[in-house]
């Protein structure tokens, strides 16, 4: 059994393991550490579910990212490309790294995609995530967050979603996958006193975001002219959170686990998200204004697996962690369309 009370304030002289580090929110996760002076392991299989020279972008900015800083002993950026369903090549990258904290991105991301792809996600989402509880175990990780999703509420009417609401009817495939992630996380941290944070992510945005969401979607086919599909007939909201805002959540939780078991068990689930959903007709007015370019819109009924509107609840964050939003829509969307105008245009 753990000592759960570990210390692991002082990150600089830890060792951090991202996974999915060429992805969206792992790329920002693994630079903002960088940045601060924190030496990251990356592990990603760069799978070529969207484009992969945007995966390969991102690890070059994050290599950039670890050169020294004006310091004598800058971070180190290393990177192992494998799957997570490889557990020979995971436990390899544990024993090399031995990761005092495990901030666990990597999965097989989409809900409509998971409809007609499902093996994918059992590898990814379920393979993969057993073997990373293993490794943490093994290796006596100090602490393990990983990403759960908003979907895990389902067709939940009650708003805004409480990490208290009952998420036990999913309506998607990958949001079974991630409830599953929950309660496999909960019965190991209660069999072995491994300290793990789930993180319920809601519709994260910002530059190098991931090609198969709403936001870049959109930017593509307003900027280039192109029907912009918009489902429900446009009566949808979404709690949009920009990619700082979820980063410095995340940062945030690293070394807070100790203060915040419940029952003796080390265990914590936290919604990340902005606390206020925006009409998705507003999202695309912004970024018709940024741009510059008019949406042809093309009105579509609502996708199976979708939800009609996404809402976090997101008072235990801050109250453990002080991490709150501040970046509101319209200059969110602003640094989007430039960051998107200046890698596409």
């Amino acid at each position: 059994m753990y000592n759960i009370f570990m210390d692991i304030c002082d990150l600089k002289s830890k060792n951090v393991l991202v996974t999915g580090a060429a992805g969206f929110i792992g790329f920002h996760t693994a630079k903002r550490l960088l940045m601060t002076g924190i030496s990251v392991a990356g592990f990603d299989n760069l799978c070529d579910y969207y484009d992969v020279s945007l995966k390969e972008a991102r690890l070059h900015e994050l290599e950039s990212a670890a050169k020294p800083q004006n310091t004598s002993e800058p971070p180190v950026f290393t990177f192992i490309r494998a799957d997570l369903a490889d557990k020979a090549a995971l436990e390899k990258t544990f024993n090399e790294h031995k990761p005092d904290a495990v901030i666990h991105l990597g999965a097989q991301a989409g809900v409509r995609y998971s409809i007609d792809n499902p093996d994918i996600y059992v590898r990814s989402n379920l393979v993969g995530f057993v073997n990373i509880l293993e490794c943490c175990r093994r290796f006596e990780t100090k602490h393990l967050l990983y990403a759960s999703s908003s979907s895990v509420y389902g067709s939940n009417e009650k708003q805004p979603f409480s990490v208290n609401d009952r998420t036990d009817n999913p309506i998607s495939l990958y949001a079974a996958t991630k409830k599953s992630n929950e309660l496999m996380a909960y019965t190991y941290a209660h069999l072995y006193g491994i300290p793990i944070t789930g993180m319920r992510f809601f519709t994260v945005y910002g530059p190098w975001g991931r090609p198969d969401m709403a936001p870049m979607l959109f930017m593509d086919a307003i900027y280039n002219g192109k029907p912009l599909k918009v489902f429900n007939n446009g009566d949808m909201k979404r709690d949009f959170t920009y990619v700082d805002d979820a980063v410095d959540s995340i940062v945030a939780l690293i070394d807070k686990s100790a203060a915040m078991f419940a029952e003796n068990i080390p265990y914590k689930l936290y919604n990340i998200g902005n606390n206020r959903p925006e009409k998705l007709l507003d999202f695309i007015a912004l970024l018709e204004e940024y741009s510059g370019k008019k949406a042809i819109k093309e009105m579509h009924p609502l996708q199976p697996g979708d939800v009609k509107e996404t809402y976090a609840d997101i008072g235990e964050l801050i109250r453990d962690t002080g991490a709150a939003p501040k970046t509101p829509l319209g200059e969110g969307l602003k640094d989007f369309v430039k960051w998107w105008i200046g890698y596409y245009a």
